[in-house]
Formats: C-alpha cells, sequence, structure tokens
C-alpha cells in the first residue's frame, strides 16, 4: 500500500439545504462538483445513539460522506498519528457539510446525538471487503479515544 495522504487532503464543503412548509431538499454530491471522482454506489449507515463504528482504512475507494439525519463525529486519522474529527448533521448549517476522505486514511463516525444518525456515502467505486483494512474501535494504533 502507498503511504496515506495527509490529512490536508481531506475536504468540508458545507452544504444546502432549501426548506419550506413542504419539506426540505438536502443537498449533497453533483457530478460536476470538484470532488466527484465517480460513481460506485451509495450507502447508508445508521448509527445508534452512543454507538462507535470505526476503524476502516480503503485502499482504493474515496469516500464522500453526509451526515442526513441525526448528529455525528466524524474521525479521520493517518498512519502517523495525525487526526482530524468533524462534527456532523442536518440540525445546524454549520454542520451540514460533505467531507471527501481519499484512499489510504482511517475513519470512523459516532452518533452523538439521543437519536439514531444517517450518514451517506457516495463512494467512487462498489463495495469489496477485499479492498479495506479494518481495526477496533480502541485500537492502540490510532492515538483517539472514544468518548
Amino acid at each position: 500500500m502507498t503511504p496515506a495522504p495527509p490529512l490536508q487532503n481531506v475536504t468540508v464543503t458545507p452544504l444546502k439545504i432549501i426548506a419550506d412548509d413542504r419539506g426540505r431538499v438536502m443537498h449533497m454530491l453533483r457530478a460536476d462538483a470538484p470532488q466527484f471522482q465517480g460513481f460506485g454506489e451509495v450507502y447508508f449507515s445508521v448509527v445508534n445513539p452512543g454507538a462507535v463504528k470505526a476503524w476502516k482504512r480503503h485502499r482504493e475507494m474515496t469516500l464522500n460522506l453526509c451526515c442526513v439525519t441525526g448528529a455525528l463525529r466524524l474521525v479521520v486519522a493517518d498512519d502517523v498519528g495525525g487526526i482530524r474529527d468533524v462534527e456532523l448533521g442536518p440540525g445546524r448549517p454549520e454542520t451540514y457539510a460533505l467531507v471527501t476522505v481519499p484512499p489510504g486514511l482511517w475513519t470512523g463516525f459516532a452518533c452523538i446525538g439521543d437519536v439514531p444518525a444517517t450518514l451517506a456515502n457516495c463512494a467512487s467505486m462498489p463495495h469489496d471487503p477485499g479492498e479495506a483494512d479494518s481495526l477496533p474501535p480502541d485500537s492502540a494504533k490510532i492515538p483517539y479515544r472514544w468518548p
């Protein structure tokens, strides 16, 4: 595996929510966006309050992550002890965002609200279990402790 890209290559892009009395439209990703690197699949991960889903590192897949319900803490880590964490969710304009994670970085997330949170991923390629590495949430390899 090639060395992980620096955490500076993780981008956080504010997104629009257009709301009226009928409901809302929540933008996520367009084919003409600079982050878009191709379409593999879209999937949703539901996380229960207090639950942690960590750690995963994709060797080839670019992740485009957006929390569409609830609230999440997304943590991205490299192999040299660097950590970046981002609070996500549609409840506040400043936390409704798209986070693009290039291959080679570890990701994990936890529900930080009192209702389940839904994380959407518009992945650059179809899921392939052989393309990713996993570690437990309390791995000593990553210097982050989940609250």
